[in-house]
């Protein structure tokens, strides 16, 4: 979780200190409220007290207070800002990460994968980020203030607010023992049901001509109820802290009056108000100790799942692409649309036999040359090659003349026109699809993109279409049938 903070900016960090002053402000005037309490209790049991001396110390509780909720408006501001920069960045990153992996990189990570690490897995650290600038500093601060300040006082009291804390220190450790597991494999179960979910909608068609509706029922039900359990039995763990709390304040709560009581009518009268007094204060600042531990324990909701997410931001951050830029930007001179194989061998990652065996062949300018056998021959492999989706395992692939590997692969994408077996359309407009990508040369003119659309034999019904050129296309081509998409 830590690493995930090198990525903050320095006007975040600045954002960060800035929140720590306030948060010490905040603190300063919330346990300055029970020193003025105490002042006003005694008052109260002096007899002849005027009203007039009970309004000052009434006006500076007043003040504190409002002063503290200003503080904590300031503290929430930057913490906010912080949190939805830092998931910016963070979102960016991974989907420019992403961009950059080769078809193995993709593979070992899966797309439902990736979709749940740059939204959920954000979101998650985003939260707790938010709320640890507002509570997990304040937490500490105020226990070790609120503790210096009863420190001196009777030590029954301090005996009976150690024992509270060691209580609650106990139980939140027992739930987040046995919680963290779960929230692991949260993690994990979410990116099955997206996996599961994308394919249904993605196969529709199939699932529908098949009759498998209830097949697909099943099995996403049964995801569905597998996330849905060890979510169930995480929160029920979380669940009992609030009560837990509960209990364990009340208990203080009655401890220190019930202990109060024996001391007050032990002591002279003299000394009774000024133990009534401490009592007040005690109990004040005992809670504000619990209080401190309470909200930290709002953390431990969220902080099982943001490690786990961070950690799996950071796998995708750390995982460098095997596929590596090379420096050449043209072809050999004199060569133009050739593409040559020596004796390329391939073997997909962890596969025990290669897929390819010393493939050697050559295709010129003008030739048309068709791969011709049976499933899982690897014609589709052949052509991954050429575009260099997967580096060969011995041999050479040229283009042009020089090896795939020298190529800068922005240059070697530019002299590829790649029609894959699945139609890909985006959203947007007819123009935006055929025009589509950098091709290296100067943006595609309206007369190109017709020119494109009549090669293609599309220009009937794409004039046919409201906007016609710039005819709106919705995502994955839904709104045109399978022919027009190809």
């Amino acid at each position: 979780m830590l690493k995930i903070f090198k990525y903050l900016k320095k006007n975040e960090w600045m954002f960060v200190l800035c929140s720590l002053a306030f948060i010490v402000v905040q603190v300063w005037l919330d346990l300055k409220l029970p020193d003025y309490m105490a002042e006003i209790t005694t008052k109260l049991q002096t007899a002849g007290t005027p009203m007039s001396e009970l309004l000052i110390p009434g006006i500076y509780m007043l003040l504190c207070a409002v002063g503290s909720m200003i503080a904590s408006i300031i503290v929430g501001y930057f913490a906010a800002k912080v949190a939805a920069g830092l998931a910016m960045r963070l979102r960016a990153m991974v989907f420019d990460k992403a961009l950059s992996f080769s078809m193995e990189e993709m593979n070992s990570f899966s797309t439902a994968s990736l979709i749940t690490r740059s939204t959920n897995d954000v979101t998650q650290i985003q939260t707790v980020v938010a709320l640890g600038l507002q509570v997990i500093i304040k937490a500490p601060i105020l226990a070790v203030w609120a503790i210096a300040k009863i420190a001196d006082k009777n030590w029954q009291w301090t005996a009976s607010t150690g024992v509270a804390v060691a209580v609650l220190i106990l139980m939140l450790s027992v739930i987040v023992i046995f919680a963290l597991p779960s929230f692991q494999k949260i993690q994990r179960l979410t990116d099955n049901l997206n996996r599961v979910t994308r394919e249904h909608l993605t196969g529709l068609r199939v699932v529908r001509a098949y009759n498998a509706d209830q097949y697909q029922e099943e099995k996403f039900g049964q995801a569905n109820a597998e996330l849905t359990n060890t979510n169930l039995f995480a929160n029920r763990l979380m669940a009992m802290v609030g009560p837990g709390m509960t209990f364990i304040m009340s208990g203080l709560s009655v401890s220190i009056y019930w202990i109060g009581t024996y001391l007050i009518n032990g002591a002279a009268v003299p000394d009774r108000i000024t133990l009534f007094s401490n009592m007040v204060v005690f109990s004040s600042y005992a809670v504000q100790v619990v209080m401190a531990f309470m909200m930290v324990s709002m953390i431990f909701f969220l902080m099982p799942r943001a490690s786990i997410s961070a950690k799996r931001i950071m796998e995708v951050l750390n995982t460098e692409s095997r596929i590596i830029d090379g420096h050449e930007t043209a072809g050999e001179e004199g060569v133009m649309g050739q593409v040559e194989f020596r004796n390329v061998s391939f073997k997909y990652p962890d596969a025990e036999e290669p897929v390819l065996r010393n493939i050697s062949f050559s295709a010129k300018q003008g030739e048309t040359v068709a791969f011709i056998g049976a499933t899982g021959s690897g014609k589709t492999s052949v052509i991954n090659l050429i575009s260099r989706f997967y580096d060969v395992t011995e041999g050479e692939v040229l283009v042009d003349g020089v090896n795939v590997r020298n190529y800068k692969q922005q240059t070697l994408h530019n002299k590829i026109g790649y029609v894959p077996q699945r139609a890909v359309l985006f959203s947007g407009t007819v123009a935006s699809n055929v025009s589509y990508g950098d091709n290296g040369r100067a943006e595609a003119s309206e007369k190109l993109v017709k020119a494109a659309v009549g090669i293609a034999q599309g220009t009937e019904f794409v004039e046919k279409m409201d906007g016609q050129y710039e005819g709106r296309i919705s995502q994955g081509g839904a709104n045109v049938s399978g022919g027009q998409k190809q």
